[in-house]
């Protein structure tokens, strides 16, 4: 089977069938890693408890790439 016949018959399945092909597709370019995910989600984890204690205290995302462009810029 051509990859071109490939696409044509993934593209006609229903939407929720594609992206179960495209999840599962993805996933054998870059396999799950069990230890890595856990840890980072122990981080995220952490993180959460920080904000949520008041501990560490947020920053939004426009203000951080605002900075990062203006560094870029020197």
């Amino acid at each position: 089977m051509r990859i071109q016949e490939v696409i044509d018959e993934a593209s006609a399945l229903p939407v929720d069938e594609r992206a179960h092909v495209i999840e599962s597709l993805l996933q054998s370019l870059n396999p799950t890693e069990v230890d890595i995910d856990e840890k980072w989600a122990e981080v995220a984890q952490a993180r959460l408890a920080e904000l949520e204690s008041g501990e560490s205290e947020a920053i939004p995302g426009e203000d951080v790439f605002n900075k990062v462009r203006s560094r870029l810029k020197k």
